[in-house]
């Protein structure tokens, strides 16, 4: 027998690593770069080689000090320590350079912040509120806009998802109203102060905000595991035609856009526990687009109208809408605004949009005249005059009904850009926390429609796989 093997073996065996240095070497590191407006490397590590506890009973099970020397002194055994050393020096390294890179990150993020996004330092940037709303809807592009597909999002982008959210959003800590408060001191007399507390819209709305967020995190975790697939349109890879596929079906959709991803089921279509599945989390992804739309709508409603906005309306509703729809619009018999939309056959969504910009636009007239008789003109006056205004009067009667017409406008196209006032709002807005919420809510309305899309999608062919296995 060998006896210079059986050395090596048991030379091996002597040597017991702490724990600590296997957390350094195994644990797994993920780096992630985006390409649009972020940059940075997380690594994922539960311990770090810095803050490691030293456990005295971490050498226990190691041999005595003689036979480690005799371990120590093998030539077979130093390449593996050196390794090992290499191994640690370079986790060092590697976490160093993480924690330098991040740090750096955020610094070009703080002073892109500062600086409104005008790197030439003239101060002729955009506002903190616009800043922070571009960086919402910006961080939302890069976590979810490759992802077109009912799956799991991916941990890299989740984490950067939360991670990101969570600072942007602590701005909102620190947005507080004060109220008075009186406190009965010892003397009895009564002391009378102000205290903060957190604004009220933000109060309200951001919890609630963040619950729908992880409500639709838990809505793409919930497909890990599917009866469906999905097949790069115009794609004949073996993903696609595994148990046949069925993109003849889906091309008969007029909706269909050729870059996203075909979904395809068995031949059969799916299990009625996946066809439960996909009903409950279509459903609970509709409710929550209705709540992120909600909130949304509110927040805007909320924002001063620029004065360039109403500087910008037409003298006279009749003329923005046009003559067909001012018909409509002044009928004398019943209005109903579905008729109208009936009536007019609106084709694609870019007359959706146009249209909406009409109607808004004769509406904020029609207002803006029924409150011309009152010397206050501005539109905070025009607010809080509404409510005097004589509700038989013509003009009052027409903005009303231009509103109904715009609410039904919405109603019945859901994935409806933003309107001109809109974007207007959103450019001229120097509120933060309304700025927050609004881009906070309006990524998540995304988010949630698309979802209620992609689901549907899966519906639609497994529907067709079905009736065509029936006929």
């Amino acid at each position: 027998m060998d006896t210079s093997s059986n050395y090596d073996d048991n030379s091996d065996q002597g040597y017991h690593p702490s724990p600590s240095s296997l957390d350094q070497t195994e644990t797994p590191r993920f780096s992630t770069t985006s390409g649009d407006s972020f940059l940075f490397r997380r690594v994922y590590s539960q311990t770090s080689a810095f803050s490691d506890p030293t456990d005295d009973n971490s050498y226990s099970s190691e041999p005595s000090p003689c036979h480690w020397s005799e371990n120590r002194s093998s030539p077979h055994n130093q390449p593996v320590l050196g390794r090992l050393a290499m191994k640690q020096r370079k986790q060092i390294i590697d976490d160093h350079e993480s924690v330098d890179t991040e740090l750096e990150m955020m610094k070009e993020r703080f002073a892109k912040l500062l600086l409104g996004e005008d790197m030439s330092g003239s101060g002729k940037g955009v506002c903190t509120a616009v800043t922070i709303s571009n960086s919402i809807t910006n961080l939302y592009a890069t976590v979810f806009g490759q992802n077109l597909r009912l799956e799991p999002l991916n941990p890299e982008k989740k984490a950067m998802w939360k991670r990101e959210m969570d600072c942007l959003l602590s701005v909102c800590d620190y947005i507080v109203e004060f109220v008075p408060k009186s406190q009965n001191l010892k003397n009895g007399s009564a002391l009378e102060f102000m205290e903060t507390i957190p604004r009220s819209d933000i109060y309200i709305n951001l919890p609630a905000l963040r619950k729908l967020d992880a409500m639709l995190i838990e809505i793409l975790d919930g497909f890990q595991e599917t009866e469906f697939w999905y097949a790069e349109q115009g794609s004949m890879s073996s993903n696609s035609t595994r148990s046949g596929s069925f993109r003849r079906i889906i091309v008969q959709r007029k909706e269909e856009k050729w870059w996203v991803p075909v979904p395809c089921v068995p031949p059969g279509g799916v299990s009625e526990k996946s066809r439960k599945h996909l009903r409950h989390k279509r459903d609970c992804a509709n409710q929550i687009h209705k709540a992120a739309m909600a909130i949304n709508s509110s927040v805007l409603a909320e924002m001063d109208i620029p004065d360039t906005y109403m500087a910008s309306l037409p003298k006279s509703g009749r003329a923005s809408l046009g003559d067909i729809i001012y018909r409509y619009m002044s009928a004398t018999d019943k209005f109903s605004p579905d008729h109208v939309l009936n009536c007019l056959n609106v084709a694609s969504e870019h007359e959706a949009l146009e249209l909406a910009d009409r109607v808004e636009a004769s509406m904020y007239t029609w207002r803006r005249k029924a409150c011309m008789n009152h010397s206050k003109s501005s539109w905070e006056m025009v607010k809080d005059l509404m409510s005097d205004i004589d509700r038989t009067d013509k003009n009052h009667v027409l903005a009303e009904r231009a509103e109904s017409l715009l609410f039904c406008l919405k109603q019945r196209y859901p994935e409806l850009s933003q309107t001109s006032l809109d974007t207007c709002k959103i450019q001229y807005n120097r509120d933060v926390g309304k700025a927050i919420l609004e881009s906070y809510s309006r990524v998540l309305e995304g988010l949630a429609f698309n979802i209620v899309a992609w689901i549907e999608d899966v519906q639609f062919v497994d529907k067709s796989v079905r009736k065509q296995g029936h006929k």
